[in-house]
């Protein structure tokens, strides 16, 4: 399929016209679409499929916001923007935009209550306990590795994820379906079913400037005039195998894709078309949900030299990055009693590798160096009684000796347990959404928000859970806002 722009002069008849165009009817270009028509805009938004939603509806929408949100407050943390800000950029870092990301902890309390004006609820609670999500309808978690080491040294800790006011895995479908109607209510013209294919341009070359778009609808292409700007909130290219394998071959072999159909990459492509700039295009999040239940965290990760990589109790987005970089196999080494309700609560489905009723009578089960495996435990056991993990700094909560009868878990990728993965790179932006070409120039008319973009979120070691919605609906409110004040 062809990207390719199309030349103003080469179009014999336009389809509609309207200030502003949005690509993408998720998190991002609901935003985008409703900062726009609130800045006074005209806005026609295309999306491929016959709703809205995008991988915002897929996902938990635990948004991501810190500094001292409402909620924040009135549960009891004093969490500042410098915290947030060098939390981020520390688990981004080196990729980390020191722009965005202090915009981002800066604006993370007012993003909030603009969430909260458009009526998606939030309660004045947090859920206390290890978790992935809440499924209580309990708002604030923690979702990164905020309270785990190195973090936790630099940086005072605060439960920043934002879970919406529902009970059970609902929170994206209810944050879509509020945006939807806030869209609604503006009278925004909507298209569904209408597939983005090329922009228009107003002539080739240096300094062109980006006034339409192609779209395919009804069985037919037809073109659309944008006078003051495109936004493209099209999505990741998770979906696109072959982008895939150009640039995070990593993902190819035993893991799970995680998006919507038409996270392609077509966004990413149509804008490279007209000279734009992709940028952190090899990173993307990979996770190893083994908890809950919260116990596994009492187990140790062990790769093929039967040797401990990474504190436990970190996120389990920065454990699946690191496990991905060890030599297989990896099992979750782990004591009965901790594996506990593992095979009714946990997303890994990790299949038993080895069980024993005593470390030793495991180690003949697993195929790996034996003699390092008795090492490691036995390191790990004195360090577990001391409540000092010497090695990789676990906290002391989770710090207990690996005695009696346990479980090894195979979570080596391909063998069974279930790896999500999503990409993070996108179109390299300025703070307000302007897309930036090779050269780091503007190109005047084109903007990009979310995942499209390379936004907050850069590595899957530091990835937090709900800083993808938390940036996508932050950043497509800049964009939205910065293309209706364009000059025409």
């Amino acid at each position: 399929m062809s990207f390719e722009p199309v030349c103003e002069a080469d179009v014999t008849q336009w389809s509609g016209t309207a200030d502003v165009l949005v690509v993408g009817f998720g998190g991002a270009g609901a935003c985008a679409a409703i900062e726009a028509a609130d800045g006074g805009a005209a806005v026609v938004v295309f999306e491929a499929a016959s709703a809205s939603g995008g991988s915002t509806a897929l996902s938990s929408a635990e948004i991501y916001l810190g500094g001292g949100t409402r909620i924040q407050r009135a549960v009891g943390y004093d969490d500042s923007v410098d915290d947030v800000y060098g939390y981020l950029m520390a688990s981004n870092g080196p990729q980390a935009d020191a722009v965005k990301v202090r915009a981002y902890a800066e604006g993370g309390a007012e993003h909030l209550e603009w969430l909260m004006s458009l009526g998606v609820p939030f309660k004045e609670s947090e859920l206390k306990e290890r978790a992935m999500m809440a499924l209580t309808d309990d708002c604030l978690l923690y979702t990164g590795s905020e309270k785990a080491w190195p973090y936790v040294d630099e940086f005072k800790p605060a439960p920043r994820g934002h879970n919406l006011e529902v009970e059970g895995d609902n929170g994206g479908p209810l944050l879509i379906k509020i945006l939807t109607e806030q869209v609604a209510a503006r009278g925004v013209d909507v298209h569904f079913e209408s597939r983005a294919l090329r922009l228009v341009v107003d002539r080739f070359g240096p300094g062109a400037r980006v006034i339409g778009l192609v779209v395919r609808e009804d069985m037919e292409e037809r073109y659309y005039r944008a006078t003051k700007g495109v936004v493209l909130c099209a999505g990741g290219f998770i979906m696109n195998e072959a982008m895939v394998a150009q640039y995070c071959p990593q993902f190819l072999s035993g893991k799970t894709f995680i998006g919507n159909p038409n996270d392609t990459g077509s966004g990413i492509q149509m804008a490279q078309c007209v000279g734009a700039k992709a940028i952190n295009m090899h990173e993307g999040f990979l996770s190893v949900p083994y908890y809950p239940p919260a116990s596994l965290t009492h187990g140790i990760f062990v790769n093929g030299q039967g040797q401990r990589f990474i504190n436990e109790d970190a996120y389990h987005g920065r454990i699946g990055s690191y496990l991905a970089q060890q030599t297989y196999p990896v099992y979750l080494i782990v004591g009965v009693d901790d594996y506990g309700n593992y095979e009714q609560e946990s997303w890994l489905q990790a299949p038993i590798a080895g069980t024993g009723e005593s470390l030793e009578e495991l180690v003949s089960e697993l195929s790996i160096p034996g003699d390092q495996l008795l090492a490691t435990v036995s390191r790990y056991n004195e360090d577990a009684r001391r409540g000092d993990d010497t090695l990789f700094h676990k906290r002391a909560p989770w710090l207990k000796p690996l005695e009696g009868a346990l479980v090894a878990l195979d979570c080596t990728p391909g063998a069974g347990a279930f790896f999500p993965c999503f990409t993070l790179g996108g179109l390299d932006t300025t703070l307000d959404g302007c897309v930036l070409s090779c050269s780091d120039a503007v190109i005047s008319g084109l903007y990009a928000a979310g995942r499209t973009a390379c936004g907050v979120p850069r590595r899957g070691d530091g990835y937090a859970s709900g800083s993808s919605v938390g940036d996508a609906t932050f950043s497509g409110r800049r964009a939205g806002r910065a293309a209706a004040g364009a000059s025409a």
